[in-house]
């Protein structure tokens, strides 16, 4: 049975990747280097981690609306993702976080996979945007 209330997918570019390597000055060669990549535990390059987490922030603010905002992130990295994968974001198991000074807490479950494979798995606390009414 599939719990998710929410998915989304992302092509994973090399685009993307050279962009966020230069916007995050994250140029490891693992990442851009293939012949050096060959040499590593992956056989090849990977993308980024934390472009992999930007897709579960754009996805909160997707679901959740304008205003959206982080409190915490916890994520396991489970699986290497790689230039050409589609990566699909899945929300499950949410639950309003009961604050009474703070009303559109919510605590929620965060998955990103590619096909059946989980790459990164972890829990996210925000303050839901303008779609819950919060912001």
């Amino acid at each position: 049975m599939n719990d998710s209330f929410y998915t989304r997918d992302y092509p994973v570019t090399k685009k993307k990747v050279l962009d966020f390597g230069e916007a995050s000055g994250d140029l490891n060669p693992i990442h851009f280097d293939e012949e050096y990549a060959k040499t590593t535990q992956f056989g090849g390059c990977i993308v980024h981690g934390m472009l992999i987490a930007g897709f579960i922030s754009t996805s909160l603010t997707d679901h959740y609306g304008n205003g959206t905002i982080y409190l915490s992130q916890e994520l396991k990295f489970k699986a290497p993702v790689r230039v050409g994968d589609t990566v699909t974001i899945e929300f499950k198991d949410s639950e309003e976080i009961v604050h009474s000074s703070s009303p559109g807490r919510v605590q929620l479950k965060t998955i990103a996979s590619v096909g059946d494979k989980v790459v990164i798995e972890g829990t996210a606390k925000i303050i839901a945007g303008e779609k819950h009414g919060s912001a």
